[in-house]
This record gives C-alpha cells, structure tokens and sequence, in this order.
C-alpha cells in the first residue's frame, strides 16, 4: 500500500521537474538577434594635385667678375754646345801604347794540384759520461783506433785501452759520429788509416 502512495506522488513530481529542465535548456538555446553595425564609410585621403614652386636665389656671374691671372714665364731655354771631335790621333795625346810579352803558361811552369793534407777534424762530438759508471765513481781513460774513408766517414773503430769495460761502448758510438775532411794525396781524397783518440772519464767535483 505504501509503494502504491510513493508512486502515486513520485510520478508527478517526476514529470514537473523534467518539464522545468526542458524549459531551462530552452532559455539557453535559444539567442537573440543582434544587430550588425553599419559599414563605416571609406576613408579617403587627398593629395593636391598643385605642386607649389620653389624660388632659389641664382647669383649671375659675368667674365668682368672673375680675376685676372697672370700667367708665369716661360722657362729660360738652354744653350746646348756640341763636342768637337778630336783631330789628333789618340797615340799621339796619351803616348803610345807599349808592347809586352805575354807569359807562357806552360804544365812545366803552373802547378795548379792541391797540395797533400792529412785527414782533419770536422765534427767530434764527446762521449757520454756512463750512467752506471758515475754512479759507482769510477774514472778513468778509454783509447780507441779508427780508419778515415775518403768520404770522411770513421770506419773499423777498435778499442786499444780502457781502464773500465764501463767506458767501452760510449766511446764508440761517440767516434762514429764524428766526421773529417779526407786525407789528400795528389789532390785526390784517400782513406786514412790507424788514427788514435783517447778519452778521460773524469767526474766533476
């Protein structure tokens, strides 16, 4: 019986509420007409066509008002003279001119060889003092022979002396860096043999 009553009313209400929310998306739908503003006129801009002249003040000049100048002297022309030729004979001004004889060179006469020379230094280069050698303290001297080529290259480099085994191998790769102007025999370079160098392995104090 209750839920018959609860019905009963529900429905009506039910129907009055849907009705209301009808009308209010109506209201929203629903937009007035709005009235469009007239077109503004064009806007125009005129130019006049007259254009007004310009007076410029123009300042007439006539021949009588420009300055006179004077224009400068012609340069002073210079006299030129010509050489008389001579009509003496040229032996007859500076005396005349007087004969030799001319020397005879001869093979006997001029020797134009090079005189012989032995082989000379151009690059020594001293040797290194050992590392292992300085710092043990030891000292001492190393004698070393060596060949010249002709081309002034050391060659054939041989240990004579050496205080220590130590100062061996230093002494060699310094001689051969070195490098010499040849011997000369005849004006032409030869090898030289057996040249002695000695090295002193001394510590500085």
């Amino acid at each position: 019986m209750a839920a018959i009553i609860r019905l009963l009313i529900g429905v009506p209400i039910a129907g009055t509420v849907t009705f209301l929310l009808f009308l209010l998306m109506h209201t929203l739908i629903t937009t007035e007409e709005i009235e469009l503003e007239e077109e503004p006129e064009d806007l125009r801009i005129t130019i006049a066509e007259t254009v007004e002249e310009i007076q410029a003040n123009v300042r007439e000049l006539t021949i009588d008002d420009v300055p006179e100048v004077t224009p400068p002297p012609p340069p002073p022309q210079i006299e030129r003279q010509s050489a008389e030729q001579p009509t003496e004979d040229m032996s007859t001004v500076v005396g005349e001119i007087p004969a030799f004889e001319a020397p005879s060179l001869t093979g006997a006469d001029v020797n134009f060889s090079v005189s012989d020379r032995d082989a000379q230094p151009l690059v020594r280069i001293e040797p290194q003092y050992p590392m292992r050698a300085a710092e043990r303290g030891v000292e001492g001297t190393c004698t070393v022979t060596f060949d010249v080529t002709p081309d002034g290259v050391t060659t054939n480099i041989t240990i004579l002396a050496c205080d220590s085994s130590l100062f061996r191998r230093d002494s060699i790769r310094a001689v051969e860096r070195w490098r010499y102007q040849p011997k000369i025999v005849d004006g032409i370079p030869v090898r030289r043999t057996g040249v002695v160098t000695e090295f002193n392995f001394q510590l500085s104090e």
